[in-house]
């Protein structure tokens, strides 16, 4: 009889894909990724159990020194929550195994307990959680040491360290053979209101750490960060006396968004109320598209890139009238930077998420030998920043003629 199990939709294809050696998943916390690694593990152990193999389904870490630090738990849990699963296995105090015996759950460190794992049990599965600290001698060890006919290795992880060995193996890459994918809280039905209520806390603090936690985003170096320690996120409301809404718009080019942004400034400081952004949007479907999640800006200028001109007179033919192009020239980029950092604060309201990736990720070059940090700009996130300059441009103008005027 059929057994219908609910997983987050995003983790599906990952389980789905047929003849594959590899499964992964990877991202920030709450996304339900270990949770549902457990479970399809248990249900991994039952399938071969039941087709009449022998064998173990290995659960790893870099390092185990007890089981209290295995996936022991996640794996009773998972069983815990399904009759057919609960029926199969004989769930003990430090064990786990089938009825009949022929399905053993084995938990080990990698670095110094598979060698003695291995020479117990077939591995039918090998599962590889925390995988991020994984070392790329674990992984050389591990992997031929999963050479059951059939077997898979599977890894979930909350990525930390950019080229780690397995960033570099999954992601970097990527071998044949692997369904993959990244999930966060967002991917999360099951995502529980005590979780929202920490990530809103955490959200509202530091946010390189926000954006480790909850978005799965690599670890990353401040002092390369442009805008490091110039920004929030918070909540707000834009007063009667702001001056704004100021628009901009950075149109797509094959694999970028069109990026749209809303701000403000009031009190010395810049407010971004609104994003809107979409990659693969076709110029047709732009207004609407706009005017749907950009509140009045068929009202108002919108700034945008100037080296599109007949997709700003399509735009101007069909709901957004008073859009036009900026000038763009040497030095607008560092220009816009300068008069962007030069306010008091720079605040980004929370449902501007891709503002905030960007805000955090926009970077200077880092010196691959020496890992000095250059002066020159990474050419990437900064769709989003670049509708902000275009949208502030008379502003940026202005602070440079008068500078200018002073010297």
């Amino acid at each position: 009889m059929p057994v219908r199990i609910n997983l987050p939709p995003k983790l599906v294809p990952v389980f789905a894909a047929q003849g594959v050696r590899y499964r992964a998943a990877y991202g920030g916390r709450g996304s339900g990724k270990t949770r549902t690694f457990a479970k399809m593990a248990a249900v991994h152990g039952y399938r071969m159990g039941m087709s009449g193999r022998k064998g173990s389904i290995l659960c790893g870490r870099e390092y185990m020194n007890s089981l209290e630090d295995s996936s022991l738990e996640e794996i009773k849990q998972a069983i815990y929550s399904e009759p057919f699963l609960l029926n199969y296995y004989h769930v003990g105090d430090k064990y786990i195994k089938s009825h009949d015996g022929n399905i053993k759950f084995l938990f080990a460190g990698l670095r110094h307990n598979l060698d003695s794992i291995k020479s117990k049990s077939e591995v039918l599965l090998a599962w590889v959680d925390e995988a991020d600290a994984v070392s790329d001698i674990a992984w050389r060890k591990l992997r031929p040491s999963v050479r059951a006919k059939g077997s898979e290795i599977w890894a979930t992880w909350n990525p930390e360290i950019d080229g780690s060995a397995t960033d570099n193996f999954f992601i970097k890459n990527p071998p044949s053979g692997l369904a993959i994918t990244s999930v966060n809280y967002q991917d999360n039905p099951f995502f529980s209101d005590e979780l929202e209520n920490e990530r809103l806390i955490d959200l509202s603090r530091d946010q390189d750490m926000y954006a480790h936690v909850w978005d799965g985003q690599y670890l990353s170096r401040s002092d390369a960060q442009i805008f490091a320690g110039h920004w929030d996120v918070r909540e707000f409301t834009p007063g009667k006396n702001w001056d704004g809404a100021y628009f901009g718009l950075d149109f797509g080019f094959s694999q970028d968004p069109t990026a749209a942004v809303k701000c403000w400034i009031y009190d010395d400081q810049l407010w971004i109320e609104h994003e809107a952004g979409k990659t693969g949007l076709e110029l047709d479907h732009t207004p609407r598209y706009l005017i749907d999640r950009m509140p009045d800006i068929a009202a108002h200028v919108v700034r945008a890139d100037s080296a599109r001109p007949e997709s700003i007179s399509y735009l101007r033919r069909f709901g957004v009238p008073r859009c036009t192009g900026v000038e763009k020239g040497k030095g607008s980029v560092e220009d816009g930077i300068a008069f962007i950092k030069s306010f008091r604060r720079i605040n980004i309201h929370p449902r501007c998420e891709e503002v905030r990736k960007e805000f955090r990720l926009y970077s200077y070059k880092v010196d691959r030998l020496t890992s000095d940090v250059l002066p020159q700009i990474v050419d990437k996130h900064n769709h989003y920043i670049d509708a902000l300059r275009y949208a502030l441009e008379p502003a940026i103008k202005a602070k440079n003629y008068n500078l200018a005027g002073m010297l």
